[in-house]
């Protein structure tokens, strides 16, 4: 299916989350017919930093680092001056860490990709984490604003949470985690939708996990994933 040009690979993440550089590629390449974006999380950075970059740009992917980053500024800066060399697409960072340290985050991203020659990546605000239940709207509004206000590309956020942050953010990139076929357990997640209903509130980009990653047969569970929102 294409979307104003884009497909529906260009619009799905699989979160890579195993601890050995070679395991995850493999999973990668094996789905990569319908997976556009290769999620690195903090289990598989760290084991093998930055590597995981080239190890799937090569294999065609885009690559979004799922690390999170909250600090005081001046590490998130630095920090992200190394991450903008990369050759990542997507970089995120709690919110919650303030319009300081998430304005850090974006200069950093840019320096970094500058230094390197490459396109800076997209920074993208972290709202609330999907494990937690409840996400109050004030806050919502809050965290948006701030992140849209340091010049962060993009916002992390729970399906149930775009009817909120869309129309604040009508530009933004909107990366949503925690989506679950209707056939898929919720494991730890506290606010879900199927694909298809996170697709046809306003996001851009589905992180699939471990609804495919986990299942007996993952090529034929993202089959099926696929098929529900085409």
């Amino acid at each position: 299916m294409h979307t104003g040009g884009v497909t529906v690979r260009d619009r799905l993440a699989l979160a890579l989350d195993r601890p050995d550089l070679d395991e995850a590629a493999r999973l990668y390449r094996g789905l990569s017919e319908h997976v556009g974006v290769a999620k690195v999380g903090l289990e598989l950075w760290a084991a093998a930093g930055p590597a995981t970059v080239n190890a799937f740009t090569d294999l065609g992917a885009e690559v979004f680092l799922d690390l999170k980053l909250h600090d005081i500024p001046t590490t998130v800066g630095r920090a992200a001056t190394v991450l903008g060399r990369t050759g990542a697409r997507y970089v995120n960072f709690h919110v919650a860490g303030g319009p300081a340290m998430l304005r850090a985050a974006v200069e950093g991203l840019d320096t970094g990709a500058k230094e390197a020659g490459l396109p800076a990546p997209t920074a993208l605000g972290v709202t609330v984490l999907t494990s937690e239940p409840d996400a109050p709207d004030d806050l919502l509004r809050e965290r948006v604003a701030s992140a849209l206000e340091a010049g962060c590309g993009g916002l992390v956020c729970g399906a149930p949470d775009l009817a909120l942050i869309r129309p604040l953010a009508p530009g933004a990139t909107l990366v949503v985690p925690g989506t679950r076929p209707s056939w898929a357990a919720t494991n730890d997640q506290g606010r879900v939708a199927t694909p298809a209903e996170a697709l046809a509130a306003g996001a851009d980009l589905l992180v699939v996990g471990r609804a495919v990653t986990a299942a007996p047969d993952p090529r034929a569970a993202l089959r099926d994933y696929v098929a529900s929102i085409t």
